[in-house]
């Protein structure tokens, strides 16, 4: 009310002209509008997990009645056996996918940005090229990997999929951390050297400090990677043993005997909760990443 208030104020003052205060009405709901109808698959998909059923509309409509509520299906996937196996595969594909990622990430940015050597621009123009045309080149780059992975016996292996998405993430994640270096100022080096700073001291007390926003925008996008990542692992995994979240997740829609719909939200929505939980915990980091490295927007 204390702004309305201001805003009636501004506009006897003078301050403000009605037609101002009037546009300021209008995109601030356009905005809430899309808002609405961005969030709206999410309410959906939390009343689903919470309503009984196995259809994605109750009988009261999309808008079912709270007093139906129960947690009985977030409990059937807690004490599903498939669950736990699965979010310890993935756990362990995702630490895998990270470490690589930021092993190669980190010391590949800091060279890209600040050492001069032989290939250098093409090396970079080819990292830009990967990035841009991977996608592209999906279909037949998956037939070729399930051949090549087949004949070295590499298949059903979770290290090697970790493997595979850490290096498919380093191209990425290395410019853009490279990016970040670069808005480093070499003086900040230079000083550390003057004071005696060895080259590894340099990296270590100063570059990755202050690398610290960038290397939480590679850490996210890395977990996210190797996190809900879906069409490589079911190809490569045939053992239900060794099956990633994502997978067991496919297995409940592909079900024969139907699909549980409110066991397949709840699950999904768990699915969804660490990379929510991660993001948040390294928004200001990820943020403060992402505009330093010219990415933001």
């Amino acid at each position: 009310m204390g702004k309305i208030s201001d805003t009636i104020a501004d506009v006897k003052a003078g301050r403000r002209s009605p037609m101002d205060v009037g546009i300021s009405a209008l995109t601030t709901s356009f905005a809430i509008g899309v808002l609405l109808v961005l969030m709206f698959p999410v309410y959906w998909i939390i009343t689903v997990s919470l309503s009984d059923g196995t259809t994605l509309i109750s009988s009261n409509g999309m808008f079912a009645d709270p007093s139906t509520y129960n947690l009985d299906s977030f409990r059937w996937v807690l004490e599903n056996e498939n669950f736990r196996r699965g979010l310890i595969n993935s756990l362990f594909v995702v630490t895998v996918t990270v470490t690589v990622t930021l092993m190669f990430s980190i010391p590949g940015a800091y060279a890209l940005s600040r050492r001069e050597f032989f290939g250098r621009r093409k090396l970079l123009y080819g990292y830009i090229l990967f990035t841009q045309m991977g996608a592209g080149l999906s279909i037949a780059v998956l037939i070729a990997l399930y051949a090549l992975f087949s004949d070295f016996g590499l298949t059903n292996n979770l290290l090697v999929l970790g493997l595979f998405y850490g290096a498919g993430a380093i191209p990425f994640n290395t410019w853009l951390l490279k990016t970040f270096m670069d808005n480093i100022p070499i003086s900040y080096e230079e000083a550390a050297i003057v004071d005696g700073a060895s080259q590894w001291q340099v990296v270590r007390e100063v570059i990755l400090p202050l690398s610290k926003p960038g290397i939480a925008a590679v850490l996210v996008f890395a977990w996210t990677a190797g996190w809900n990542e879906f069409i490589v692992a079911q190809t490569l995994i045939h053992d239900p043993d060794l099956y990633p979240l994502s997978v067991e997740l496919y297995g409940i829609i592909s079900d024969r005997r139907g699909t549980p719909w409110s066991q397949f939200a709840a699950f999904a929505l768990l699915f969804a909760l660490p990379v929510a939980i991660i993001y948040f915990i390294a928004q200001k980091q990820v943020e403060s990443g992402l505009s330093f490295g010219g990415m933001e927007g």
